[in-house]
C-alpha cells in the first residue's frame, strides 16, 4: 500500500498532537503523548516546521529523497561501513574539518563515547559541560561501560570558561587523596540546552590552548556544527583546529534518518571501527543515511546563509504584528523567543497554522515563551507567504 506524504503529516499529527510540542526536545517528536484531532490539514503545501533542526522527511518524502539522488547519480552501497557513499562522505568531512580521518558511527550518543574512551586512554576522569547531552543524556554510558568518570563542569551556566575549568582541575587535585588522572575535556557547540547558543571562538581557543599545554585531550560535541558555523561566522575547520576530535550529526540539520560522522587524527580514528564492533553497532549497509547526508552536504552553507535570510526578514514582519514578540537568544543560532499577547491562544494559533497551512508550531515553557526554529523548511515558502499564513492565523483566532 503507497503513504502519500499528505496522508503521513496527517496521520503523524494525529499521533502525536504537535500543537502541544516540547520546544526542548526537538528529538522526541515522535515520542511524546498520544493526542486525536479529527482536523484534516487543508492544503498540500510543504511541511514548514518550527520546530526542528532539519526538514522533518516522512518516509514517502525520504524515499523519494533518495530517488532524486540516485538518478542524478548512483548511490554506491557501503559494506560494514567501508566503500560507497558512506566513503565518499567520510572523505567530504576529512576535507570540511581539515582532519586527518573520519568515520561514520550510528549515533551521536557512540560518537562522543568512544571519543572519550579512546582519548582518555588509562584515565579514569573526563571533564564535561554539565549542561551537555553527554553528562545529562547519555544515560551514564561513560561511567556503567566505558569505566570513565564525568564531571560536569559550569553548572548553571550556558558554557563553561577557562577559570571554570582551572578551578574544578585545583579542586579535585587538593581534594582527592588517591589520585586518578585526567585525559579529555570534552565541549559542546552549539549548546542545546542552553538554546542552541553558540561558545564565543575566544573562549573555545583559551580552553584549547591550555589542555593541550597541559597535556588534556580535547572533544567536540559539534551535532549541530553547520548551524553554529553559519551564525557565527567561524567555519567549521576552524573549529575543529581547537580539537583532538569533532563529533557532527548527520540527522539533525543534513535529513539523514540516523548517523553521525566522528573526525580526529588517524591514530584515534583507526580504533573506532573496532569499537563500534564490539559495542554492537556495526551496520551491514549505512548508505541510505550517509547518501542523503552527503546530499545535503553538498550545499549546506549556502542554504543557511538562506535560511538566516529569510529568518531575519520574518522576525521583523512578524515582529510587526500587534499580538507578537520575536527575539533573538545572546549568542544564538536558529532558536528565537516568541511570546504571544496574553490575549491569543497558543494552541488555536497552533492548531489554526497546522490546519490551514501545514505549519508546525512548538508549545511554550513555564516562562509562556515559545522557541521558535528556523531550518530549510522555510526555504520551500516565499517569505511574504509565511508572514501571511501567520497574519492570516492571528486574525482568525482573535474573532
Amino acid at each position: 500500500m503507497r503513504i502519500s506524504s499528505n496522508t503521513f503529516r496527517r496521520d503523524f499529527i494525529k499521533l502525536c498532537g504537535l500543537s502541544a510540542l516540547p520546544f526542548f526536545m526537538p528529538e522526541n517528536v515522535f515520542a511524546i503523548q498520544k493526542q486525536e484531532t479529527k482536523e484534516e490539514i487543508k492544503n498540500k503545501k510543504p511541511l514548514l516546521n518550527f520546530i526542528s533542526d532539519g526538514l522533518l522527511l516522512s518516509p514517502a518524502e525520504y524515499l523519494q529523497k533518495l530517488d532524486e539522488i540516485n538518478k542524478k547519480s548512483e548511490i554506491e552501497p557501503d559494506f560494514y561501513g567501508n566503500g560507497g557513499a558512506t566513503k565518499r562522505l567520510e572523505d567530504a568531512f576529512v576535507k570540511i574539518t581539515g582532519k586527518e580521518k573520519a568515520i561514520f558511527l550510528p549515533t551521536g550518543t557512540m560518537a562522543n563515547q568512544l571519543a572519550i574512551k579512546l582519548l582518555n586512554k588509562d584515565n579514569t576522569k573526563a571533564l564535561v559541560p554539565e549542561n551537555s547531552h553527554i553528562y545529562r543524556d547519555e544515560a551514564d554510558a561513560a561511567q556503567s561501560v566505558h569505566n570513565k568518570r564525568l564531571i560536569g563542569l559550569g553548572k548553571g551556566k550556558p558554557f563553561f570558561t577557562l577559570k571554570d575549568l582551572q578551578e574544578t582541575l585545583a579542586y579535585y587535585d587538593n581534594e582527592e587523596v588517591f589520585k586518578s588522572g585526567l585525559g579529555v575535556v570534552a565541549i559542546e557547540n552549539p549548546i542545546r540546552r542552553a538554546d542552541a547558543s553558540t561558545i564565543p571562538i575566544e573562549n573555545i581557543k583559551e580552553i584549547s590552548k591550555f589542555c593541550k599545554e597541559k597535556g588534556y585531550q580535547l572533544h567536540l560535541d559539534g551535532a549541530r556544527l553547520h548551524i553554529a558555523a553559519a551564525y557565527t561566522g567561524v567555519s567549521i575547520a576552524e573549529y575543529a583546529t581547537n580539537f583532538d576530535t569533532v563529533y557532527i550529526s548527520l540527522y539533525k540539520h543534513l535529513n539523514a534518518t540516523n548517523g553521525a560522522i566522528l573526525c580526529g587524527k588517524a591514530d584515534i580514528i583507526d580504533k573506532v571501527a573496532h569499537q563500534i564492533k564490539i559495542y554492537g553497532g556495526t551496520s551491514f549497509q549505512n548508505w541510505s543515511a550517509t547518501a542523503v547526508a552527503l546530499h545535503s552536504l553538498n550545499d549546506v552553507e549556502e542554504k543557511w546563509k538562506n535560511i538566516i535570510k529569510v529568518a531575519d526578514y520574518l522576525v521583523v514582519e512578524l515582529n510587526k504584528i500587534p499580538e507578537i514578540k520575536i527575539s533573538k537568544i545572546e549568542n544564538g543560532t536558529n532558536i528565537y523567543n516568541l511570546v504571544l499577547d496574553k490575549n491569543i491562544s497558543l494552541k488555536k494559533l497552533a492548531d489554526f497554522l497546522r490546519i490551514d497551512d501545514n505549519i508546525l508550531v512548538g508549545r511554550a515553557n513555564a516562562e509562556k515563551v515559545i522557541k521558535l526554529m528556523v531550518n530549510e523548511s522555510l526555504l520551500s515558502r516565499k517569505p511574504s507567504e509565511i508572514v501571511d499564513a501567520w497574519k492570516k492565523a492571528i486574525i482568525n483566532v482573535k474573532k
